[in-house]
């Protein structure tokens, strides 16, 4: 069952109650008999499992080169420290 929270309109005191969707929802402040108000927040979600990202659906091949490049990868830097010295 779902927690609700509760903020009284006159005095300010929240509270939160358990409730199932099918209840009424409260109206008075058990503190000054004050009207009550609904407190709405963000929900959070937790994704577990694949298929949530983006990179989940691709496959372990890469993307076929474009034309006229090599399918090697990018070439070698050359070396600057000391090439032809013995």
């Amino acid at each position: 069952m779902p927690t609700y929270e509760y903020a009284c309109k006159s005095c300010g005191e929240h509270l939160e109650v358990v409730q199932s969707f099918h209840d009424d929802p409260l109206e008075l402040c058990p503190s000054c008999d004050g009207p009550l108000r609904k407190v709405f927040s963000g929900v959070g979600i937790v994704f577990k499992g694949s298929g949530f990202y983006k990179t989940d659906s691709r496959g372990t091949k890469s993307a076929p080169a474009p034309s006229g490049s090599s399918s090697s990868g990018p070439a070698p830097k050359p070396s600057s420290s000391g090439e032809g010295v013995a």
